[in-house]
């Protein structure tokens, strides 16, 4: 018996059966997605719904591949990359200026520093003892301190700085690289976040693909699990499961062949097909035995510490993922150990910032300067981007006695890798480090910068979705050419 006679698509499956209430609550389901259509100006989509390539940047890229080193919770940049003597001074003293509202307004006066700062490198970038691994780096980063973020709470400004919007259900950054650019390797995705520290306040929506087909959206990957992956791990014979996709690849694409394009369900088969491949492959990626002793030592994976040590296994698993060509590779920050089943926001102080910044700059510090040392090593330096960035920054008032409290007016980001100039400040806050005052930076320029880095016109990578182009950087941007070579 023929079985191509009698084969049905999933959907007349559920049309038929049960009197067809399974259709109905599927089409329930689906009346809740965001449904798109591609953009005339978007340029780089070859194909009808945008899940297909070979893709074609719209000018040629400096860099092919982007790891974003996200330190959730807000780092303070008076006290790393943005020195302030004033503050010394007038420790102690009320504010000079009118003070705006903040998370919890339990604002006190001026709090020095309780780092010394000193000029690193041939550039003389200062840059706080906090950081002396990355401090030998300093002729590497082109520091922005002049970024700002409209949000002043966790979640919003976290949406911000990854979406381009204060509010869920916009593509992430990483969403729209893979968008425009896809992945090089055939049997890994174009975004991966590295999850070990979890997801940040606001959820995974941080890492989603919105109004995007669900293959751009991030693959979350855990390497302190078993599974790294969810469900990495076959559960029936490999013959078994391959026949078994074929059976619904088949059905797929004889929907496709009856009705035409179709986003959503194009999407669905490219994560089927991905999903299988990676079986074997996230396996190999995470599986660190082939990696030389002085290799894990230089991220710092023999350390005493555990959070250093499982932040560098993100560090060199991200490099291996840019190795094997994935576009777009996120970080997670680990809670402080005192911190251990917290919501992701470890760098947040509101009080002991002495302690709580201490332990996450020992974290991350080894491991991100290893991970700088290890791209040069291997010839992958001049074709990837490192972002270095947290959703705010902090007063230079104390919270309390000795905490800080969200800064979104002016605070401190950098860059390093292909196309940047190292060594270089941009933008200046005032002295008191509480408003940015020169070169004023928004979240849309570092975006739009690193589109640019990929060979990406912001402006023209858009998706149509509710009768507007949609794009990361909404209707703002501009390219920080002043940091780039």
């Amino acid at each position: 018996m023929s079985t191509d006679k009698f084969a049905v698509s999933r959907r007349e499956l559920l049309q038929r059966a049960s009197n067809g209430f399974g259709l109905v609550a599927l089409q329930g389901l689906l009346a809740n997605g965001a449904f798109g259509e591609p953009s005339p100006s978007g340029g780089t989509r070859p194909d009808a719904g945008g899940v297909a390539g070979p893709i074609v940047p719209h000018f040629a890229p400096r860099v092919k591949n982007v790891i974003f080193c996200f330190m959730s919770g807000g780092v303070s940049h008076v006290d790393t990359f943005d020195p302030k003597p004033r503050l010394k001074t007038d420790h102690g003293k009320p504010m000079p200026v009118p003070v705006k509202p903040t998370m919890f307004n339990a604002n006190g006066n001026i709090m020095a520093s309780p780092w010394e700062f000193a000029p690193r490198g041939e550039s003389g970038m200062p840059i706080s003892e906090l950081f002396p691994q990355i401090a030998r780096c300093a002729d590497d980063l082109a520091v922005i301190r002049s970024m700002t973020s409209v949000g002043n709470e966790h979640a919003q400004a976290n949406y911000f700085l990854h979406t381009g919007f204060s509010l869920a259900g916009h593509p992430s950054a990483g969403a729209w690289v893979s968008y425009g650019l896809g992945s090089e390797n055939h049997n890994l995705p174009g975004y991966v976040v590295l999850a070990s520290g979890g997801a940040p306040l606001g959820g995974i929506n941080n890492f989603g693909n919105g109004y995007l087909p669900a293959v751009y959206q991030a693959s979350l990957i855990d390497p302190t699990q078993k599974e790294p992956l969810a469900n990495i791990v076959p559960r029936e014979p490999a013959g078994r499961q391959r026949r078994r996709l074929a059976f619904v690849n088949s059905a797929d694409r004889q929907r496709l062949a009856l009705r035409g394009a179709d986003d959503q369900l194009e999407s669905a088969i490219r994560n089927y097909e991905i999903a299988y491949r990676m079986q074997t492959a996230v396996p190999d990626l995470v599986d660190l035995s082939g990696e030389t002793q002085a290799t894990q030592a230089l991220y710092g994976l023999g350390s005493p510490v555990r959070e250093t040590v499982e932040y560098g296994r993100q560090c060199l698993l991200a490099r291996r993922l840019v190795e094997r060509g994935v576009r777009f590779v996120e970080l997670t920050c680990l809670p402080r150990p005192a911190e251990l089943g917290q919501i992701g926001n470890p760098w947040d102080q509101h009080g002991g910032l002495k302690t709580g910044h201490s332990e996450m700059a020992q974290q991350v510090d080894q491991p991100i300067a290893g991970l700088i040392t290890d791209l040069k090593q291997r010839g992958l330096w001049d074709e990837t981007l490192i972002v270095w960035a947290g959703e705010f920054g902090r007063t230079p008032f104390a919270q309390g006695s000795d905490g800080r409290d969200h800064n979104p007016y002016g605070f401190s980001v950098w860059l390093a890798g292909g196309g940047v100039r190292g060594g270089t400040i941009y933008g200046a806050t005032d002295d008191l480090g509480y408003h940015a005052v020169e070169q004023v930076a928004t979240v849309y320029d570092l975006w739009a910068t690193v589109l640019h880095l990929l060979g990406v016109d912001h402006e023209r990578l858009t998706y149509r979705h509710g009768g507007r182009d949609f794009r990361l950087t909404d209707v703002h941007g501009t390219v920080i050419d002043e940091i780039l070579v």
